[in-house]
């Protein structure tokens, strides 16, 4: 992982790490951006330069997003059902919607957020301690 350049940056507090995150910024400046496309990360910081090939969130962020905007649809779903009994044509109308919105929309945030996260942790690699001796 590339470390500031100058001895003067202080690291920054999980709030603000956390705050840079939802931003999608970069996680050492907080000006730069985290992404080139939807998804897709950019190669490296157009401000301080720090290079994102340490960046691996792997399913983190979709498992959250998934567990959260499950447990909503599907509270949502059981409540309109007891309730007014629609039929199906109206249940995948109403819902499909809400599960592209609850999917989509938080995704990006969460990915940085957990990059970010990763970033101020220094997170790195499970190593294995030779306890032999």
């Amino acid at each position: 992982m590339n470390e500031p350049t100058g001895s003067s940056e202080t690291q920054p507090t999980v709030v603000q790490s956390a705050l840079r995150g939802l931003a999608c910024k970069c996680p050492r400046c907080g000006e730069g951006k985290l992404y080139a496309g939807f998804l897709t990360l950019a190669p490296s910081c157009s401000r301080c330069g720090l290079d994102y090939a340490f960046i691996d969130s792997g399913d983190g962020p979709a498992i959250f997003i998934i567990m959260l905007a499950g447990a909503i649809v599907v509270g949502c779903a059981l409540v309109v059902e007891v309730k007014y009994q629609p039929p199906f044509w109206l249940h995948a109308v109403l819902w499909l919607p809400l599960i592209l919105a609850t999917t989509l929309l938080p995704l990006r945030s969460m990915k940085s957020l957990l990059i970010a996260l990763q970033f101020h942790h220094k997170a790195a690699p499970g190593r294995l301690i030779d306890r032999a001796k």
